[in-house]
């Protein structure tokens, strides 16, 4: 005979977790989904950044202000060869983030390579 604790623990197994997708604000058209996402290690905050891009204060890191993604058919610019350029959403041309191949920097002063990153001010993140 199975506790009740256990029982639950396995209907969770079973239960399939959400999938997250991310649509741009302006036009709720899908842009990236938990799949594209590229991981990356969270840096040493603003002692990662140049003295300018510092604040007066230490403060705490908070979590990272962009979603690094994996290259896909809407980035046109990409498309047509750009090392770097803004990424526009394909339905309204809100300007969603950057690629460059070189890289570039996350706020949390990591650096990612090749960088292709939207940020989240610009999208929604939705469960589905």
């Amino acid at each position: 005979m199975q506790t009740e604790a256990a029982s639950n623990s396995l209907l969770e197994e079973h239960v399939p977790k959400p999938q997250v997708i991310y649509r741009c604000k302006k036009c709720r058209r899908i842009v990236a989904s938990e799949e594209n996402i590229v991981p990356h290690e969270r840096g040493k905050g603003e002692q990662s950044f140049k003295w300018k891009k510092r604040s007066d204060m230490e403060k705490e890191p908070e979590e990272c202000s962009s979603i690094f993604v994996e290259s896909m058919k809407w980035m046109q610019s990409v498309q047509e060869g750009f090392v770097e350029e803004k990424l526009q959403c394909m339905g309204c041309k809100a300007r969603l983030g950057s690629f460059n191949w070189a890289g570039l920097q996350c706020s949390c002063g990591a650096w990612v390579t090749p960088a292709f990153q939207l940020h989240k001010s610009r999208l929604d993140k939705c469960f589905i």
